[in-house]
């Protein structure tokens, strides 16, 4: 039968040693990192990757244009791999008419699945090159989110590797005052009775 007093290396008693006390104060403050440090440094860090995103968002809405075009040519025959998303583009021949400037025809980057004459938007960058859409929010909020919880868990991860660390270094220490307690119990206890 096994007995379990909780709280036995805060009191005083023979039995605890130095050892016991620095664990049980490792163990309080692992606890309070886990629960209250690596959280807020999770959230610390997803609130700056959430603002530096949203700038990059806006400086890249200020620098990019769409524009309504028609893919005139140049469609793959076959479609890519992934056949289902919208979003995996190949690059095609399409035509626009902008007021006063006239009819442009260049090669852009278009959703998969598009066939000739199928109206598309497509975005240019300040110096006429075809690129990604600017981030929208829904983007910028997953990569708050996935950085955010990315620097807790490697926070996390630091407090248990080191927490592992300490409890390595703690069993060595504790087993040198068990060794030295012994040296200096033992004799008494092998000597012969009388």
């Amino acid at each position: 039968m096994r007995t379990r007093v909780l709280g036995w290396r805060w009191r005083r008693n023979p039995l605890r040693r130095r050892s016991d006390v620095v664990e049980a104060w490792t163990t309080l403050l692992v606890a309070v990192l886990l629960v209250v440090v690596a959280p807020l440094v999770g959230v610390a860090v997803g609130l700056h990757a959430h603002s530096e995103a949203q700038a990059v968002a806006v400086a890249q809405r200020s620098e990019r244009h769409k524009v309504h075009a028609v893919v005139v040519g140049g469609t793959p025959e076959r479609l890519p791999a992934v056949q289902g998303d919208r979003d995996h583009g190949y690059r095609a021949k399409v035509s626009w008419t902008e007021p006063g400037k006239g009819k442009h025809t260049t090669t852009a980057r278009v959703p998969a699945g598009t066939r000739v004459g199928d109206a598309v938007d497509v975005w240019f960058d300040s110096k006429g090159r075809s690129v990604a859409p600017p981030p929208d929010d829904v983007a910028v909020w997953q990569h708050t989110v996935t950085i955010g919880l990315c620097a807790g868990g490697g926070a996390a991860g630091v407090v248990l590797l080191g927490y592992a660390v300490e409890r390595r270094i703690a069993l060595r220490h504790r087993l040198t005052e068990w060794e030295r307690e012994w040296a200096n119990t033992g004799p008494r206890w092998n000597q012969p009775r009388a």
